[in-house]
């Protein structure tokens, strides 16, 4: 091709002179020029090529009497290269003369250019021109050239595969696309394509470097390969373009399969190279590709710390109050925690070992020791036994296990204390525990054996000289576990065949402390509900039928009154929901159960002492009544033991009122007394629970007679007993007794001596200080907890007793105003960890309150905004996202024993607060009204709830009636309208910190997370925010499952 003239403009002569000079004499790109056109003006040359106003192909040539008649981008391609028009020329003419109802896109410029540069040997320069000149003015989108050049597959035509890597230089770092969310999408295809273009084109170059090689002949291709591989590393190491590529892995899986296998193949060839510079760079490549898929999943470990006060409250309070939970709940919430907080494995294990010899030291002796003694040896090992199905990574867990109790060993002064409070050697037991349950390997348990035993010889003194003979807890415990099967086992025999036998186990069962620590056993192993149910199976029994021997009438007795006390004790120690049974259509309701529902005292429930259940046949009342005040003992046979528990409510109320009006004397009094608790202590236990509810009812002047009754009973006996095991019953007796009465003891200020066991049997009861207001104490208490660090047992059951007294909004507004207060960093974090962990007391409600009312009243409310500046600000956004995890992994849960304990009760109904109906819709609901792409496209396909601002929940049918989905689908359209509102101010700070801390604490394909609530039109609002304008927030804020969620990630992502 001859060189223009010096001097003369690339556009041809100027003044419309002739352009001999500028005829092509060489033959041109295609033969369809062979004849040339005539010569003149431009757009009488032009005619045959340029469409009609419609732009679409014609079927055939329409009449010639109009100018633009045919579309026929190539020809004008052609023309203008025959007329060596300038790029800019080029451009003027063809956007002149081609309409401007179509696109360049739609009309395949990008193709029909390259395909015409590309004919010959080597491309043709000046329509490469015209194609990076339309590159530059985006006249073609980017999307329609990677797919143009990514069709181009004779990697032999090195000049020509030069010539493409140049033009994907020019762009291939800075995509963007500015149009439809279809249009976005096409540019993740497209970029795809390319992609496996560009891995496809490497390899065939590293085969020709590697064939030239073993030639001998000089390195052919290695030029190639070096660009290849530039631009690969260019392409991907950008996150723009990861994230685009991750979008198009889920809309075409088989074309990122087809990617995959094409860097396997790379990979194999490279390897045969030994240039260790561009094998270096293939690696690099190849690893960001591999990266592509997980690079939501990438979070940094916090290593600047080395307590965390979360897990260890966690811990504690599941160690306090909840040792009969099941541990997979247990487990799901911990991960959160490590999840959340980004917590190493070996000190997050550390962390439970730690809290787990702080709850041994400082609980107080007797039932409560033998708790946590279970709860450490025996159900937190099976905790780290589900907790290894969980790790991932490289790390074995048994490493992590390992690393942490080398950590733990290094905290000699805790270990110690524990040692000398239970009397052994603590980390021996825990040692051989884990290894039992595969934890660690035998190598390293008989090296930290032998470390810790290297310790202890310069440990203080254990337990005095008397005491050695005392065996210890943790030993006990461990021992009990296979005892509690064997009982379970024994149980299930036939009652009727060796009724002496089983009394036998069961009167073992009550000596010394052996049920605390069988109950404490299979409390922590996930038995005590099917030891309970042997039980109630075992009182049922002795109901049926009445024997004429004595003996057996006797043994009868004391089956029944052991059973029943037990399961008393059970119910007291570890919560009722023990003893129930699910419920069952047509099954009769064990005789405990009934009583237990309708007639025992237990915190929060108030019973009614005129009651039907206290109320039963007058008959039996009255010779109850007789045989009471007779003063010969009780007759053992024909007694039925249930029916006696039941009337004994009617005879009390007789026998008070008889006593009342003087027709009963205090002697006659002490003799009824005595006989209700001599045979069979049930009676007096049932007599009680009566007395408590009737007492509750009776005015200050009335009560005196009742109490002394209550002291009457829970006082020695006066008589000789004749039964057998009657101290041990005795015992438990008083225990149930104290429990049943305290709250009423309490109310009229009266003290009654139980018999005493040495131990405190209600170390929890009653902490709060008297006559001080409730908020006080509950400030007071968060004030100690802050600046202590951490959250002992006894602040758990004060911040619970608080809870219970000042319900869930109370109690959750009062904790956020004091993390509001806090100005300093590092005690705003530490207020954020210790108080989810108190919340955790009643997620489920806490969350409610915090996201239904709290946060919304904060937000809306501009006097209050000023309350959301960093710190505080931060603190609490990191809070509500805590709280709207854990509640919304686990809300389809059961509820814990506590927090069925509690009085549910909303602080207002949620349906009505937030309505679905589209006939009264909330305020909140009306905030979105419009897509920013198209109505339809991404409008609900059916009457769904919120259909005008849709969300991802509403495509996967949430659940919008369940009160925690509707709270957090109007929090995030809160969320977007304060991004969409024109005001800023600290609240639009706290929403980008909300929106920071969920991208932080979210996994992977975590479908169902609570950002699948908010409006897909909020993402576009987000990336406004600079601090979220980046592709990775993007991805994980939008639900990517969803075809809808993938369009509006890419757009977002395309427009950075």
């Amino acid at each position: 091709m001859r060189s223009r003239p010096a001097g003369q403009r690339p556009g041809g002569p100027s003044r419309g002179r002739p352009r001999r000079h500028l005829r092509r004499q060489t033959p041109g790109p295609t033969d369809l020029l062979a004849t040339s056109l005539p010569q003149g003006n431009l757009i009488s040359s032009l005619a045959p090529f340029l469409p009609p106003q419609g732009g679409c192909l014609p079927p055939a040539s329409p009449p010639q009497s109009k100018v633009m008649k045919v579309v026929n981008l190539k020809q004008a391609i052609l023309q203008a290269w025959k007329e060596r028009w300038s790029d800019y020329q080029w451009a003027i003419n063809m956007k002149k003369f081609f309409p401007k109802g179509a696109t360049w896109d739609i009309l395949n410029l990008a193709d029909a250019l390259l395909e015409q540069a590309m004919i010959g040997p080597s491309p043709n320069p000046l329509i490469l021109s015209y194609l990076k000149y339309a590159i530059s003015s985006q006249m073609v989108s980017y999307s329609s050239v990677l797919t143009a050049i990514s069709k181009f597959d004779d990697f032999s035509r090195d000049l020509c595969i030069q010539a493409l890597l140049d033009i994907m230089d020019m762009f291939c770092d800075r995509l963007s696309c500015h149009g439809k969310a279809e249009e976005c999408i096409g540019l993740c295809r497209a970029l795809l394509s390319a992609l496996h273009w560009l891995l496809r084109c490497t390899a065939a170059s590293a085969e020709r470097l590697r064939e030239g090689l073993e030639a001998g002949a000089p390195a052919a291709g290695e030029k190639q390969l070096a660009m290849c591989l530039q631009r690969l590393e260019k392409t991907l190491s950008s996150t723009k373009n990861r994230a685009l590529l991750h979008i198009a892995k889920l809309e075409e899986a088989s074309s990122w399969t087809a990617m995959e296998h094409s860097l396997l193949k790379l990979g194999e060839i490279l390897a045969n190279l030994s240039d260790p510079q561009l094998r270096s760079q293939a690696e690099q490549c190849g690893s960001l590709i591999r990266s592509i898929p997980t690079m939501l999943s990438v979070h940094s470990e916090q290593l600047h710390k080395t307590g965390f006060p979360t897990v260890h409250a966690l811990v504690l309070l599941e160690g306090t109050m909840n040792l009969t939970g099941e541990t997979q709940p247990l487990v799901e919430q911990l991960m959160m925690v490590k999840r959340m907080q980004h917590i190493p494995t070996p000190l997050f294990v550390l962390e439970i070992w730690k809290a787990c010899f702080v709850g041994i030291i400082e609980s107080p002796e007797g039932t409560e020791e033998l708790k946590w003694t279970a709860f450490t040896f025996l159900k937190i090992p099976q905790v780290l036994v589900k907790l290894k199905k969980y790790s991932h990574g490289d790390r074995d867990f048994t490493e992590d296990v390992n690393c942490a109790f080398e950590f733990l060993l290094k905290l000699t002064p805790l270990l110690d204390k524990a040692d000398q409070h239970c009397n052994c050697d603590c980390a021996n037991f825990l040692l051989q525990e884990c290894s039992k349950q595969g934890l660690l390997s035998e190598a390293n348990v008989n090296n930290l054996m032998a470390k810790r035993a290297l310790d202890r010889e310069h440990a203080p003194q254990l337990k005095s000289g008397e005491n050695a003979n005392i065996q210890p807890n943790p030993g006990l415990i461990l021992r009990a576990e296979p005892t509690v099967t064997n009982i379970l086992k024994t149980m299930d025999a036939d009652h009727s065949k060796s009724p002496e036998g089983l009394l036998g186990v069961l009167g073992h069962m009550l000596s010394g402390k052996s049920l605390d620590l069988l109950l404490a056993a299979a409390a922590a192993t996930g038995k005590l509900k099917s030891f309970a149910r042997k039980f109630i199976n075992l009182n049922e029994f002795t109901t049926h039928g009445s024997e004429d021997n004595p003996k057996a009438a006797s043994v009868r007795a004391l089956l029944f009154d052991i059973s029943f006390l037990m399961l008393c004790y059970v119910a007291q120690t570890y919560g009722s929901e023990v003893i129930l049974s699910e419920s069952r259509t047509g099954a009769e309701v064990p005789f405990f159960e009934t009583w237990m529902q309708t007639c025992m005292p237990e915190e929060g429930k108030i019973l009614n002492p005129d009651h039907p259940c206290f109320r039963p046949d007058s008959t039996k009342v009255e010779s109850l009544v007789a045989l009471l005040n007779n003063s010969s003992e009780m007759k053992l046979v024909q007694m039925k033991w249930h029916e006696a528990c039941l009337s004994i409510s009617a005879a009390i109320l007789e026998i008070l009122n008889a006593w009342e009006n003087g027709v009963l004397a205090f002697e006659s009094i002490q003799k009824i007394t005595d006989n209700i608790k001599g045979k069979v202590c049930s009676l007096a236990v049932c007599a009680v629970a009566w007395l408590v509810a009737h007492v509750r009812m009776l005015g200050l002047d009335e009560r005196e007679k009742s109490l002394q009754m209550i002291r009457q009973l829970a006082g020695p006996l006066c008589s000789e007993n004749t039964l057998q095991f009657y101290n041990e019953r005795v015992v438990i007796m008083s225990s149930i007794l104290e429990h049943m009465c305290a709250d009423v003891l309490q109310q009229t200020a009266t003290q009654i001596k139980f018999p005493s066991t040495g131990v405190d049997t209600m170390p929890y009861w009653n902490l709060l200080p008297p006559k001080r207001p409730i908020k006080e104490v509950l400030t007071d208490i968060f004030a100690k907890v802050l600046e202590k660090g951490w959250v002992d047992s006894r602040s758990i059951h004060i911040f619970d007793t608080l809870l219970h007294m000042g319900g869930v909004y109370w109690f959750c507004n009062n904790l956020i105003k004091e993390l509001l207060k806090e100005t300093r960093k590092e005690h705003t974090l530490r207020a954020v960890e210790l108080l989810y962990s108190i919340f955790c007391l009643d997620m489920p409600q806490v969350t409610l309150v915090l996201l239904g009312h709290i946060l919304p009243g904060l937000l809306t409310d501009s006097s209050k905004w000023h309350s959301l500046m960093d710190p505080p600000g931060t603190a609490l956004a990191k809070l509500a996202v805590w709280c709207a995890l854990s509640s919304y992994s686990s809300h389809k849960g059961q509820a814990s024993a506590r927090q069925k304990k509690r009085h549910r009760e909303d602080i207002e109904d949620y349906i009505s607060l937030f309505p679905l109906d589209d006939t009264q819709p909330s305020k909140l609901m009306r905030l979105l009204s419009s897509n920013e792409d198209d109505t339809n496209v991404l409008s609900s396909p059916t009457d769904r709830s919120m259909s005008s601002s849709l969300s991802a929940s509403q495509l996967h049918t949430v659940n919008m009636r369940d009160p925690l989905n509707r709270v957090l689908a109007n929090l995030f359209l809160l969320i977007s309208s304060i991004l969409g509102s024109r005001t800023a101010g600290p609240h639009t700070q706290f929403v980008q910190w909300f929106m920071e801390e969920c991208v932080d604490c979210l996994e992977q394909g975590s479908r169902g997370s609570i950002l699948q609530f908010m409006p897909f039109t909020t993402v576009s609002e987000l990336v406004k925010v600079s601090a979220m304008s980046s592709p990775r927030v993007v991805l994980a804020i939008t639900d990517l499952s969803l075809p809808q969620g993938r369009q509006v990630a890419a757009k977002a992502i395309a427009a950075l």
